[in-house]
């Protein structure tokens, strides 16, 4: 039987996700179900439901996958529920279609974040996969996904054991992007956390897209900073760092103290050659948390910086970057800062 497959959330990510799976399902309903989108605001569903949903930008699709916008309304369960909220909604979202999850069923966390390990406390380890995303898409209006920049996902259980349900996932994502599967989920995770708490929240409070941001020397020192701390703390934590798409090595760009002295310019002149790439790669991509303060919604920082600080303080370890970062994100979202350079700069006091 077709594996049936469940959206929660149509932004960026989701967005992407339901259209490539349901265009996908009209060339070949052997491979799944229609899949079902649940998304809460009913105007924006009933725009979907009667016009499809469209993705632009690095990769085109289009689809037309069944919409609800209440879990009352799914009258099925489902083998895959695939979680696409923004991090502060997603153990409410799980919550709510918990009830619609098969006997055999799963979440899948698309969240940015340490999530799966929220989601397994309170459902357990064997009903939660992870899928790391390593591209970024936005939402344009209803309907409408512009996918900034191309790449795959990696796969996993917080336990590292085999699923069988991870390569069906694996099947199904390959309509998006290289999906790989991976015994050391948390070494992905904490690694592209180190990405988000930088990238994300640099580009909540610079207010621009990452090329443009990364022309800055500052920005690159910030973003620096901010991995470097989250290196420590999951080196604290355990944790075995996964290069990120398979290139970046975090440790190895996590600042030493002769590169923090000035003593070592030229290994300091590497690393920043390297974010500028990043940069030039991935220049399209905006934050997907601006974009949530923009709409009125919650800023995912408590799940990137903030999840470092905390940590970190259980640990005994320093994270004064991520801790203004954190602070200056929530300033924002509050309306008391502008998303600006001049905000970002004011970071620079707490670089040691």
């Amino acid at each position: 039987m077709p594996p049936r497959i469940l959206v929660v959330g149509c932004g960026g990510i989701g967005g992407v996700l339901a259209a490539s799976l349901a265009q996908l399902q009209g060339l070949d309903a052997s491979v799944l179900e229609r899949p079902t989108v649940l998304i809460r605001n009913p105007t924006t569903a009933a725009h979907l439901a009667a016009d499809g949903l469209r993705v632009v930008g690095a990769s085109e699709a289009f689809g037309r996958p069944r919409v609800v916008s209440s879990p009352d309304d799914l009258g099925d369960t489902f083998d895959l529920v695939l979680l696409a909220t923004q991090p502060p909604q997603v153990e409410a979202a799980a919550r709510a279609v918990a009830p619609a999850l098969a006997d055999e069923g799963a979440l899948v966390c698309f969240q940015n974040g340490l999530c799966e390990e929220r989601l397994a406390s309170e459902h357990g380890v064997d009903r939660v996969l992870g899928a790391v995303v390593s591209w970024g898409a936005s939402a344009q209006e209803p309907g409408l996904v512009e996918r900034t920049s191309s790449g795959g996902f990696t796969l996993g259980r917080l336990d590292g054991d085999d699923d069988p349900r991870l390569g069906t996932l694996r099947t199904l994502l390959s309509t998006v992007g290289p999906a790989e599967i991976t015994s050391n989920l948390r070494g992905a995770r904490w690694s592209k956390l180190a990405i988000n708490a930088a990238i994300s929240s640099l580009g909540t409070l610079g207010g621009d897209r990452l090329g443009a941001l990364m022309k800055h020397r500052f920005i690159r020192r910030l973003a620096l900073e901010i991995m470097s701390e989250v290196v420590a703390v999951a080196e604290a934590e355990g944790v075995a760092l996964e290069r990120v798409s398979g290139t970046l090595d975090l440790p190895w760009l996590a600042l030493n103290d002769a590169e923090r002295s000035g003593h070592s310019p030229a290994s300091l002149m590497t690393k920043h050659a390297v974010l500028l790439a990043v940069g030039t790669r991935y220049r399209k991509l905006r934050s997907s948390m601006l974009a949530a303060i923009e709409r009125g919604r919650e800023p995912a920082v408590d799940f990137l910086n903030g999840e470092v600080v905390d940590r970190g303080e259980q640990h005994g370890l320093s994270t004064p970057v991520n801790r203004v970062t954190r602070d200056l994100v929530h300033s924002v979202a509050r309306g008391e800062a502008t998303s600006s350079l001049e905000t970002a700069r004011r970071l620079m006091s707490a670089v040691p």
